[in-house]
């Protein structure tokens, strides 16, 4: 599967009548959030708004969102069928994440037909929205590829991070400076008294988000990753202003400086984050200057609805509930530990939760694989709860999870960790804002949990319980199983 760009993926999604055009004005401010909510809540297609409330004409007058918004969408972005299983799907990703090819670079592409600098730059031009009433203002950054580069390596990282129109031509971040990778940048460049160059790509290839959202480890350009994924280099252009390169055919990109002087932050906040509730306060954040926009001609903006409900999954929950799960794995594979036959996050929990079912092969495995989890640095928002239960759970079930934390947890003899004080969210509103304030720790502290909920091997082996520590359970024999199946009709209840 080549590469596309935006417009060839939603003549894709169109095709498969998995997009929707609305064609009736809608007011970027609160309306079209709202309408994004009750779509993500049915399930339903992606969505291009075509007659926006003041932007009917001008310099961009069409939003796309929701094209990631369900699994089906993920699954044909990644090249399988919409109803792909779960472990073929993550154990696919699991293997693209370790390969590379490098971007080739091109001299020119269509984000630049058109050229902005100096005092014609304004973000207001384009159709940013007011996803919730409780943000603090018009977020133009929720799905887009934020370009860094690493001064020592020039080593580029693509990430997702959130940005909310300051000025016509300023941009105030959520920047953690510790545990995320343009964080690290952004201290070098502080180190060497300069502002840090960036690069907002809005719109190309669904893989970008996808990979720009996830921990790539550090040292590897999710660039490079992208190409592994679509069988060939990257073509990428050089940024007009910046020491940075952006694919050729992106719908836009905004190109600028972050500089560490307080002096320079303006107020960020609040957001409506993907825990499902208000991020913070208001706080003075490292602020992205602007110096050039580039764009294709009549540019599609997109953006995505942040904020995961029971019933109503983001996008962002979607791509975590498959991306979060094969980094997890391959990072139980690079430690060693046997036995891990599927791992799955429920996409409510957008990863803060992970579900891993093993082969048990020794006890304390399962305090084996929180470790693991736990001293990654994917582990900066997610993997707070682990959950590790036996081959004979479903993990996509939450009745299964259940009822082995019912019977197979013993919290007083081990089966339930906790590991207090390590670094963590600092989104999470389960922690107390003390606790969450970035500019005093460098990033959140959090109280992580392992449940163990595999049968415990320190138990007697008991002859009545087939040798075994753990008693049987109560399923009928297989042969009665399969005398029943065989009479079904007969008993006359082949209807159900």
């Amino acid at each position: 599967m080549g590469f596309v760009d935006l417009r060839e993926w939603l003549a894709r999604l169109e095709k498969e009548g998995e997009l929707r055009r609305v064609t009736a004005e809608v007011d970027w401010d609160r309306e079209l959030g709202a309408i994004a909510r009750r779509t993500l809540e049915k399930k339903g297609p992606a969505l291009l708004f075509e007659r926006i409330k003041g932007y009917r004409t001008g310099r961009c007058t069409k939003l796309v969102t929701g094209v990631l918004g369900d699994r089906r969408l993920l699954a044909m972005a990644l090249g399988f069928p919409r109803d792909v299983a779960n472990p073929e799907l993550v154990q696919h990703v699991m293997r693209k994440n370790r390969e590379t090819i490098a971007p080739r670079i091109v001299p020119t592409g269509p984000v630049k037909e058109v050229v902005v600098t100096g005092a014609a730059i304004d973000q207001t031009q384009f159709p940013v929205p007011r996803w919730n009433f409780r943000e603090g203002g018009r977020y133009i950054h929720t799905f887009s590829g934020v370009v860094t580069r690493d001064p020592d390596t020039r080593v580029m990282n693509v990430g997702i991070y959130r940005g909310m129109i300051g000025r016509k031509d300023t941009t105030p971040f959520l920047l953690i400076k510790g545990g995320q990778h343009w964080g690290a940048h952004f201290l070098k460049y502080a180190q060497r008294g300069e502002p840090m160059p960036v690069a907002c790509v809005i719109g190309w290839d669904p893989i970008m988000p996808f990979l720009a959202g996830s921990p790539i480890p550090a040292g590897v350009c999710e660039w490079d990753v992208m190409g592994a994924y679509r069988g060939e280099p990257a073509e990428l252009v050089r940024c007009e202003t910046v020491d940075l390169e952006v694919p050729a055919a992106a719908e836009i990109v905004i190109e600028g400086v972050i500089s560490d002087d307080p002096a320079t932050y303006e107020t960020e906040g609040p957001f409506g984050e993907f825990t499902g509730y208000v991020s913070d306060v208001p706080t003075p954040r490292p602020t992205m200057q602007i110096t050039a926009i580039t764009h294709r001609r009549d540019p599609i903006f997109q953006g995505c609805l942040e904020g995961t409900l029971p019933g109503s999954y983001s996008e962002n929950s979607v791509m975590s509930s498959v991306q979060r799960a094969a980094i997890a794995w391959n990072i139980l594979t690079a430690a060693g530990i046997p036995g891990v036959r599927d791992v799955y996050i429920h996409p409510i929990t957008n990863g803060v939760n992970i579900c891993v079912q093993i082969r048990k092969a020794y006890q304390g495995q399962a305090k084996q694989i929180a470790a693991a989890l736990w001293g990654s640095s994917a582990a900066q928002y997610r993997y707070k709860h682990v959950i590790v239960v036996d081959d004979d759970i479903d993990i996509s079930s939450y009745e299964q999870i259940d009822w082995a934390i019912a019977h197979r947890v013993n919290a007083g003899a081990g089966g339930l960790v906790v590991f207090p004080g390590i670094f963590g969210s600092p989104i999470d509103p389960s922690t107390p804002l003390h606790d969450r304030d970035t500019t005093r720790l460098g990033t959140g502290l959090w109280n992580r949990v392992l449940i163990d909920a595999t049968r415990n091997w320190t138990f007697e082996r008991r002859a009545e319980w087939d040798g075994q520590p753990f008693p049987p359970t109560v399923r009928p024999a297989p042969e009665d199983e399969a005398r029943v199946r065989a009479r079904w009709d007969e008993y006359g209840l082949g209807d159900l």
